[in-house]
């Protein structure tokens, strides 16, 4: 059997070893983390809504109704009331004729690319796309081709070259950690004249973007001809936990039939579906808060630019500042958590080698103030590092 702790030292000595820091509050702004008050900046609660009243109010009300736990799967005993109410009220939201509940978003790109496709089938992946969706390939068999970020041409031509099986480009309708958003109109005429599915997964724009927050996928337009395939998170903006994959009466039907992470999994608690059905309601009617974050973001980039900081092509919540050294983005970090400001490190293999940074997500929640503490504390981290 051989030994661990070689590999764990080599991360250790390339500023590449991961560590849990220990959270004693609700999320929000300010966090209580390891016996201190820092003030966060690295959340993906975009709307402020994982601590709204109306939302534990009802977390509450569905753990009295039905319990802490949901008990099984949902083709068992698990499929409550709650689920059902919920994955109609999703559908609705999303323009889609049905929704499937996932316990997570993980289990439902996997699910999603498992069941459609097979060892005769291909699947075009954006080489910066979720370990999610990258992992679901894997699983599927099919021959997986990925292509440089956000090449419309490299994925023609590798798509012109398939011979028979069925296609399927998935792709991030927000980027996890450059936060630029995929070309999707220009995707599906893409697909559409290859006859291919093109499946999005939205965690990081259900919420923010689109009408009401309905997405990227809203955000340009696009329908449920456009776009088959839908998947969404409810632990980002809405301020949950979960997931769920929108789309025809068919894809559920078939994800339900075949989709392993989905039939061999204990359901979401209902009390958790009670909760997000609280908060998709706050999400279409306080538009305000999309508009604050919207403000907020652009106020962050100008003071960033005046700063010289080097900042990433992201006009969304997510906005990554470029450190290169897996060394560096950690020192920059641990300068900010020593003047009380929360922002983590991202590092290969995340990120590939050569692009880590501080990956700043901003939120509905944050004050004008709250930001520019922030932009303050960067200045001076800039100004050392120049130094």
């Amino acid at each position: 059997m051989r030994s661990l702790e070689p590999e764990l030292e080599r991360r250790r000595t390339e500023h590449l070893y991961r560590r849990r820091r220990v959270l004693d509050s609700a999320q929000g702004p300010l966090l209580q983390m390891d016996g201190k008050t820092l003030l966060s900046f690295c959340s993906n609660d975009y709307l402020g809504l994982a601590n709204h009243a109306d939302v534990i109010a009802a977390l509450q009300r569905g753990a009295g109704q039905y319990g802490a736990g949901s008990g099984s799967a949902h083709l068992v005993s698990g499929h409550s009331a709650a689920h059902h109410a919920l994955e109609e009220e999703l559908a609705a939201f999303t323009g889609r004729p049905r929704a499937l509940l996932y316990s997570t978003g993980y289990m439902a790109n996997q699910g999603v690319i498992t069941a459609l496709l097979g060892r005769d089938d291909t699947l075009y992946q954006d080489r910066l796309n979720h370990a999610s969706l990258i992992d679901g390939g894997l699983l599927s068999r099919a021959e997986l081709k990925r292509y440089p970020h956000n090449d419309l041409a490299a994925l023609a031509a590798r798509m012109a070259c398939q011979s028979g099986g069925d296609a399927m480009v998935a792709v991030d309708g927000v980027f996890s950690m450059d936060g630029d958003l995929a070309p999707l109109p220009e995707l599906a005429r893409l697909c559409e004249e290859q006859q291919a599915w093109l499946m999005v997964d939205d965690a990081h724009g259900i919420g923010v973007l689109g009408r009401d927050g309905r997405g990227s996928v809203d955000h340009f337009g696009l329908d449920e001809q456009a776009v088959p395939i839908l998947m969404g998170t409810l632990g980002k903006a809405f301020g949950t936990f979960g997931a769920f994959v929108a789309g025809s009466e068919a894809l559920v039907e078939t994800l339900i039939q075949q989709s392993r992470s989905y039939i061999y999994t204990t359901a979401l608690p209902p009390a958790v579906a009670e909760a997000t059905r609280a908060s998709l309601r706050l999400v279409q009617a306080e538009g305000w808060r999309r508009e604050r974050l919207q403000q907020l973001i652009t106020r962050f980039r100008a003071g960033a630019a005046q700063l010289g900081l080097a900042l990433m092509e992201s006009e969304t919540a997510i906005q990554p500042i470029l450190a290169g050294s897996a060394e560096q983005a950690v020192a920059w970090s641990q300068a900010l958590d020593s003047q009380g400001i929360l922002v983590t490190a991202i590092r290969p293999p995340t990120v590939p080698e050569g692009s880590a940074r501080l990956r700043v997500t901003l939120s509905a929640s944050h004050t004008v103030d709250q930001l520019d503490r922030l932009l303050e504390a960067l200045g001076r981290l800039n100004r050392e590092t120049d130094a």
